[in-house]
């Protein structure tokens, strides 16, 4: 390979343009040449197709918007619902990073100044949980500022999905990495590469030195004299890989883009890296609809989830990880089957038609929720009687309709006496975005007793995966023994995530990339080899 100063030769190489594109531009901002590879033809991973929340606690924005909070008042809150499934010290870096990244990319006019919206952190009551929440979000981004990088930007998701043509404006994702793509470039340190993917990394003498990559057809090399940042996305997208880390939880189902297949966590396992939880995911139910993958369906806004058996078994208003993992356990864990799980309602739900368009995750589609397209598909079952609805979906009709009955009987007396529905600030979040029921003391339930009756299929979904490559505080990868591999470093999906088994708030994916992005850039600046 060419030596120093050479057009393969780069102080840091970046496998993947989601939210280590943030990395790719602090690196680039100290003056270090980065190259950005990317395995598909757009940037942005599933990054883009995201809301963009950022959970990042003490930042600028919630400052401005007078919300009290920082490393001391998040640092409890994370170690109560982490727990031992992370090492503290990684929690302590997030920590750390998050406040300075955001003042960081304030100050360059192609980020603008971040906005807090109030949404409540996913754990509520454990010790240091806002109930107005941490996360920010990017502000929106005029397409044509973008100019020729328009097209390398990844579509939105519903624009893949359904063929929605793209707005004028970036919202969300797209404006995260519309923005960070444009600064990333005007450094003068910047290039990016698609198509172009991972297929090993480069090490000599233990140190990683580069990466050898298929682009067009042609293997390349490029050498990475400051380090190899490893920022991916996970392994959602492999069959195999999911059937040996996650068996019974399929590809089929997920919401992580095409690309992400887990080449960079296969390459740092061929080099011996170390890893962790990778039996996790950031999980979310999945609403079934006609020829494409599962909605990312937050919560319900009336109805109950039952499963086989015709019981419920849980709050369906959780936070979408939470509900995800409650869903997972039940399945594994009954000898009942959870997946499907059948979400019964009554006409109240297609009579509020803000329960479907209102909700911020659900498909930016005109007439998404088509009655009449999910009844002729098979993933939505219509009844007059909620035992003739039982019959549709297989389950024991006497149960299904004891358990509306009894959920009925808590609707009417305003609380939740099984699974604690609407006590939450994420419960009353929700209805307050889709409108509420009438008929009740409690807006977060309803009763279910106005036919005709339906049924829709909710299956496991998720993010994407989230463990990964074993680092430390600097993002540096480690061996099993604890020991630093030289030159490599990983964020995002592709590292065993700090927040370990859990979603602390809207945004943790998003954020505890960037924050660790950024740590393995600063690193690989102050490096010195």
């Amino acid at each position: 390979m060419s030596d120093e100063g050479t057009a393969d030769s780069y102080d840091v190489v970046v496998v993947g343009s989601g939210a280590g594109l943030v990395g790719a531009y602090a690196a680039a901002s100290r003056g270090l040449r980065t190259l950005v590879i990317e395995k598909t033809e757009y940037v942005g991973g599933t990054t883009a197709y995201s809301g963009a929340g950022i959970w990042l606690p003490g930042n600028a924005a919630e400052q401005r918007a007078g919300v009290e909070d920082g490393p001391d008042v998040a640092r409890p809150y994370l170690d109560a619902i982490v727990g031992d499934d992370s090492p503290a010290s990684l929690r302590e870096a997030f920590l750390r990073a998050g406040p300075v990244l955001i003042e960081e990319l304030e100050r360059n006019p192609r980020f603008g100044q971040f906005v807090w919206q109030g949404v409540p952190d996913y754990f509520a009551g454990r010790p240091g949980s806002l109930p107005q929440g941490r996360t920010i979000f990017p502000p929106d981004l005029d397409r044509s500022e973008l100019g020729a990088l328009e097209p390398l930007v990844r579509r939105p998701l519903w624009t893949e999905r359904w063929g929605v043509e793209v707005g004028p404006r970036m919202i969300g994702g797209q404006a995260l990495i519309g923005r960070a793509l444009l600064a990333f470039m005007e450094t003068g340190n910047g290039t990016v590469r698609t198509n172009t993917g991972l297929t090993r990394l480069l090490v000599e003498d233990g140190t990683v030195v580069g990466v050898e990559a298929l682009s067009e057809g042609e293997l390349v090399e490029f050498r990475a004299r400051r380090g190899m940042l490893l920022a991916a996305g996970g392994y959602e997208r492999n069959s195999e890989l999911r059937e040996r880390f996650q068996p019974g939880v399929t590809d089929e189902w997920t919401q992580g883009c095409p690309g992400n297949t887990g080449d960079a966590l296969v390459a740092g396992m061929d080099i011996g890296a170390a890893t962790d939880l990778l039996d996790e995911s950031w999980f979310a139910p999945g609403l079934v609809v006609p020829d494409t993958r599962p909605v990312f369906y937050t919560s319900v806004w009336s109805g109950i989830w039952v499963n086989a058996a015709g019981q419920r078994y849980m709050n369906e208003r959780l936070p979408y990880d939470r509900a995800g993992h409650e869903m997972l356990k039940a399945h594994r864990s009954s000898g009942v089957s959870h997946l499907p799980t059948h979400w019964v309602f009554d006409r109240r739900q297609l009579d509020n038609r803000r329960a479907f368009a209102g909700l911020p995750v659900a498909p930016q589609v005109p007439g998404w929720f088509d009655v009449e397209k999910f009844l002729a598909a098979g993933v939505l079952k219509r009844a007059d009687s909620l035992e003739e609805l039982a019959e549709l979906i297989g389950v024991p009709p006497g149960a299904l309709t004891e358990s509306v009955e009894r959920f009925n009987g808590y609707a009417r007396g305003g609380k939740d006496e099984e699974f604690g529905r609407g006590e939450d600030p994420w419960d009353l979040m929700i209805t307050q975005m889709a409108g509420s029921h009438t008929d009740g003391p409690n807006p977060c339930l309803g009763v279910i007793d106005k036919p005709p009756f339906y049924a829709a299929s909710i299956v496991l979904s998720d993010l994407g995966t989230k463990g990964g490559l074993k680092t430390d505080d600097h993002a540096r990868v480690l061996r099993p023994d604890g020991s630093v591999i030289a030159g490599l470093y990983a964020s995002g999906n592709t590292m065993a995530p700090m927040s370990g088994r859990i979603y602390p708030g809207a945004g943790g994916p998003v954020g505890s990339s960037m924050a660790f992005s950024y740590i393995a850039a600063v690193d690989m600046a102050d490096a010195i080899r």
